[in-house]
């Protein structure tokens, strides 16, 4: 038998290299802290609206919703003179038609009198030659 000859391979060790980090992180967590506190303390400070304050409020919103609802009112009347125009141009113009019509008859029945009367008035007999 042939005899193999055994080989320990060891690994080469790891290096490790410990970097420290900057502290600019922590200095932008800090001024955020800040900002936020000095935020709830303006939030925790104020006083509040006073109730006149508050009914002027209500006042102007009642104002603007009466502005607003007068505003919707107006363009619907106007729609609906706009509607109410159309329609009596329509009607003037189907009564302007009817009497076309009537005044064409009636001019066709002139015109079918006349010469019945003039028919009429004709000598039948044949005149003196």
């Amino acid at each position: 038998m042939a005899e193999f000859e055994r080989e320990t391979v060891t690994p080469e060790p790891h290096t490790v290299v410990v970097r420290r980090g900057s502290s600019t992180g922590w200095w932008v967590a800090a001024v955020v802290a800040i900002v936020a506190i000095f935020g709830v303390l303006l939030m925790v400070g104020n006083t509040g609206a006073t109730s006149d304050d508050i009914q002027n409020a209500r006042d102007e919103g009642a104002v603007s919703a009466n502005l607003a609802n007068a505003a919707s009112d107006a363009q619907l009347a106007a729609a609906s003179a706009a509607d109410a125009a159309q329609d009596a141009a329509g009607d003037a113009a189907r009564a302007t038609e009817s009497a076309a019509q009537a005044a064409a008859s009636r001019t066709d029945e002139a015109v079918d009198a006349t010469t019945a009367a003039a028919q009429d008035a004709s000598p039948t007999e044949p005149g003196p030659n």
